[in-house]
């Protein structure tokens, strides 16, 4: 498996459960943020968020810095932008199959 689908696949599992997009949407709306922060606005313990942020970590989706003896998180939108973009590709091959078959459906053979 090349590294670039091996990196769509990771984003995609990680982005798989609800509380992650979750987990992930606050970062990205704080632009930085410790998993205290997160925590406080999320119905689940800071030990779930670190186990959250440490899955999207690995999946490249955040990155983490550490602060005094704070971590703060942010968004990466590289790995997001190469999903979007595979996720695109297999869009447009598909219209191309459904065009394709519309072609053949309203054609005239007998």
């Amino acid at each position: 498996m090349s590294d670039r689908r091996s990196g769509i696949d990771d984003v995609l599992a990680a982005l798989a459960d609800p509380m992650r997009r979750r987990v992930l949407d606050s970062v990205a709306a704080r632009g930085e943020a410790t998993a205290t922060m997160i925590a406080a606005e999320l119905p689940v313990s800071r030990q779930a968020i670190v186990k959250h942020l440490a899955v999207l970590d690995r999946a490249g989706l955040v990155a983490a810095r550490r602060q005094g003896r704070e971590v703060l998180y942010a968004v990466r939108s590289e790995p997001l932008d190469a999903t979007a973009h595979w996720i695109n590709d297999l869009a447009a091959a598909w219209d191309l199959r459904l065009a394709a078959i519309k072609r053949l459906a309203e054609s005239d053979l007998p």
